[in-house]
């Protein structure tokens, strides 16, 4: 297990465990905005190109958040064909999400406090960033839980006995 501060967080999430994905990729965000990154050649991308390549390479991702993302992500997701076409790409809003984690393949996660944020996971100045914790991990003693929590979740088992629906833009049944 290993502690995550602040921009090592970024470092280690979307230089590491993103792209070591080849399954599959699962992201757990309460807040969801244009997130960019390094893409080469001293270039930041939209987090958006890189999830589409990863469903290009034949890696399903599942996108859980809890509020409407802004309209820059919403210009950049519809950029995105794979986004919005692709079989592999699966993506629940629900206000009730407050969790953070990404799991790649079943076999490394990240769990913690940043947000798909550019000051949460983003490649901004120390200066500008949220102050961050989280741990990642290896232990499948500890992913598969979680897996399963979130496997229930994505079927809808929450759902039904939400009393929040009332405020749920797009409930899962």
């Amino acid at each position: 297990m290993l502690l995550v501060l602040n921009h090592e967080t970024y470092k280690v999430v979307l230089r590491e465990i993103v792209p070591s994905a080849t399954k599959f990729l699962w992201l757990v965000t309460a807040d969801l905005k244009d997130l960019h990154v390094e893409g080469g050649r001293k270039k930041f991308v939209p987090f958006l190109e890189v999830l589409a390549g990863k469903i290009r390479e034949g890696v399903d991702v599942r996108l859980v958040h809890a509020k409407e993302p802004g309209p820059r992500f919403r210009k950049d997701f519809d950029r995105f064909p794979e986004l919005v076409e692709a079989e592999g790409f699966e993506r629940i809003l629900c206000p009730r999400m407050h969790m953070k984690c990404i799991i790649a393949d079943g076999r490394l996660a990240y769990i913690g406090s940043a947000n798909l944020t550019g000051a949460g996971l983003g490649a901004k100045s120390d200066h500008r960033r949220n102050f961050e914790a989280g741990i990642v991990t290896e232990d499948r003693s500890l992913i598969a839980p979680l897996m399963t929590f979130l496997d229930t979740f994505y079927l809808g088992d929450p759902c039904l006995k939400c009393q929040r629906r009332d405020v749920c833009p797009d409930p899962i049944v």
